[in-house]
């Protein structure tokens, strides 16, 4: 293949991250839609119509405009591209056309992922991401992507956290397709690595020269007494090979949370401490910690592609920002390679199998009228960006 010119963002791209199924709405071609409909479901809540993004995104990229942020990152579903094995819709490919050109008429950095969760029925009902049919399938996906819309792309990633689809659909059992198998996840994260690979080829075939890269979900691991083996076991299979496949891409997307404490006996759930919604430790430092590991693994640049928190306080949500952010800032004066920060999310969106409850965004929606409403950590992270990091250090 031919040496292929990348062009970053020449200045630290500051955003906010969301995916099409969580805001758009009416992704009833999907097997997360009908995992939620499904009799016994998880699921405490239907998807329905979001926060009808397919409709608001101008409303959308208007607010990143107010709060001075200058990159969205988004996703594009699968399963409106090519409803049909082989069938790709020019009606959908056109409507996320005009969603990259409002981008760039707002000089606004589009970042737009191509598979965040959801697949298309089709590709479910063949075994998912268990048949090593997916990895063609979703190089032909993204070479139609790259063809169709590469000259608007900012920046790409391939698949969003694949660790996490892989253990909480096929190792804890939570998301489709509800499998407790420690072999087939396994199995699952190396198909997700193979996947990533054909899917950043593929792109690279096409027009533009946008960055490619994976974002991965970090976190920062704890060992307690006795849990040590246990930890590095974990860590390796959820984080290491991953860092360690990526090294041909053109950068590492790092998306953290919180921090995982490992005993003798697994996962420890009951842990002293501050709590998020979503029943995670508080724990802004995850972000400086995990940027310093990825460093460790590569020397490619790297872009926090989410970082957040569930709560329905929105003075914790900027208390948790400031903190993570000044870990940030030290990555950054200590000479590692951070190309940007995207804060999860722009809205209150779909959150998986919890519905509606948890709340990660800045902007509040109203779930009848769909009015979009700015919290005061909106306006408290759009004046962290215009003094970061002199304000942060």
């Amino acid at each position: 293949m031919a040496q292929r010119t990348v062009h970053f963002p020449t200045t630290f791209s500051w955003g906010t991250s969301t995916s099409a199924y969580q805001i758009e709405g009416g992704g009833t071609n999907t097997d997360w839609w009908r995992f939620e409909r499904a009799p016994n479901t998880i699921a405490v809540d239907e998807c329905g119509d979001a926060c009808d993004s397919w409709n608001r995104y101008e409303e959308d990229l208007d607010l990143l405009i107010e709060f001075g942020l200058d990159s969205f990152r988004l996703s594009i579903e699968w399963a409106r591209i090519e409803p049909v094995h082989g069938e790709f819709s020019s009606d959908a490919i056109n409507h996320y056309r005009d969603v990259l050109i409002a981008c760039k008429l707002r000089s606004i950095l589009p970042v737009v992922t191509l598979h965040h969760f959801t697949l298309p029925l089709w590709v479910a009902d063949a075994g998912g991401f268990e048949n090593p049919d997916i990895v063609g399938w979703l190089a032909d996906y993204a070479r139609v992507i790259g063809h169709e819309l590469g000259e608007h792309i900012g920046i790409a990633c391939t698949i969003n956290e694949p660790n996490i689809v892989a253990v909480m659909g096929y190792l804890i059992g939570a998301f489709p397709p509800q499998v407790q198998d420690h072999e087939r996840f396994v199995a699952v994260n190396t198909m997700m690595r193979r996947a990533h690979v054909a899917m950043r080829d593929a792109l690279r075939e096409s027009s533009g020269s946008y960055p490619i890269g994976l974002p991965l979900s970090m976190q920062e691991y704890e060992a307690l007494p006795g849990g040590e083996e246990r930890m590095h076991s974990m860590r390796e299979e959820m984080e290491d090979k991953y860092l360690v496949a990526l090294e041909d891409d053109d950068y590492v997307g790092v998306q953290c949370y919180t921090k995982i404490q490992i005993g003798p006996d697994g996962v420890v759930l009951d842990f002293p401490g501050e709590r998020t919604e979503m029943g995670y430790l508080y724990w802004p430092q995850c972000v400086e910690s995990t940027v310093r590991r990825a460093a460790e693994f590569t020397t490619l640049p790297i872009i926090v592609t989410e970082n957040g928190i569930g709560t329905n306080d929105d003075e914790q949500r900027v208390r948790y920002l400031d903190e993570a952010l000044r870990g940030l800032a030290r990555t950054i004066d200590d000479g590692i390679d951070v190309r940007g920060y995207f804060q999860w999310s722009l809205l209150d969106n779909f959150e998986w199998t919890l519905g509606y409850a948890p709340k990660f965004g800045i902007v509040s929606v109203d779930r009848s009228t769909f009015e979009r409403t700015p919290k005061p950590s909106a306006q408290w992270y759009a004046q962290a960006v215009a003094n970061f990091p002199d304000g942060f250090r």
